[in-house]
């Protein structure tokens, strides 16, 4: 059940937190995965331990935020290995602030990395899953665009911007054995939250029914089941992992 042998794989922002858990654990499902960042030392590290550990992995350095980058990107991963099955568009940033005080380069590079360089990459993926007649498209979005959130202004555009995209993509490729999903994190532990007071965790914890912090392989596991066979009749949906948070 969830056996992914024999798929390849993209994973952007895969060099550390989230994306480093997700390219590992669909390695381990046995994908061939595609770790991509921009800091090439940071994906090559974890490509050689995906590798150490017995699993098939390769890295490629891209700003995906330059759509003609991440389309050669997914050109050669075709040219090599003969097929593409599976892209996830991970790679996120934040660069918070009051609307009244923000710049348009904050709101600007923050879209341009978490909607349009997922766009960049569903635009150049789709023609090779067409021609395979399979796909699969998993977007890392996040409760912060369902919800909302003071200062985020630009990141929750961005992550609702991504779900109203995969619903719209979904249905346009639908027919071509193509599935187009979201995974919506809550609060998960990894360096953004690290840099949170004990007050502050506390107070997070307290307002989640499950009682603690998600972990990076809670989302990975939700990836490696839309990525699977098993998944093939869901699509254009997000699936909120977030231990309850939003409906307390």
């Amino acid at each position: 059940m969830f056996d992914l042998t024999g798929k390849v794989a993209i994973v952007t922002g895969a060099s550390q937190g989230i994306g480093k858990n997700i390219a590992s654990i669909l390695a381990k499902a046995g994908a061939h995965v595609i770790c991509v960042s921009r800091n090439k030392k940071s994906i090559q590290h974890v490509a050689e331990e995906i590798n150490s550990s017995g699993g098939k992995a390769s890295f490629a350095p891209c700003d995906i935020s330059n759509g003609a980058k991440f389309s050669i990107l997914i050109q050669q991963t075709v040219g090599n290995h003969g097929q593409l099955d599976i892209l996830v568009n991970n790679a996120g940033i934040t660069q918070d602030g009051l609307l009244m005080r923000m710049s348009d380069d904050q709101w600007d590079t923050v879209l341009n990395v978490n909607l349009k360089g997922a766009y960049h990459g569903m635009k150049a993926a789709i023609r090779p899953m067409i021609k395979n007649r399979n796909g699969r498209i998993i977007n890392i979005t996040s409760i912060v665009g369902i919800t909302g959130n003071p200062g985020q202004a630009n990141y929750a555009a961005s992550k609702a911007g991504l779900v109203g995209m995969t619903r719209s993509i979904a249905k346009e490729v639908a027919s071509r054995g193509i599935t187009v999903n979201c995974i919506a994190p809550g609060w998960i532990d990894t360096s953004m939250t690290e840099e949170l007071t004990e007050k502050m965790k506390e107070e997070l914890i307290s307002r989640i029914p499950i009682g603690r912090i998600g972990n990076p392989e809670d989302i990975a596991y939700a990836t490696v089941f839309l990525a699977s066979d098993e998944a093939s009749y869901i699509t254009g949906q997000t699936i909120i992992v977030d231990g309850g948070r939003i409906i307390n």
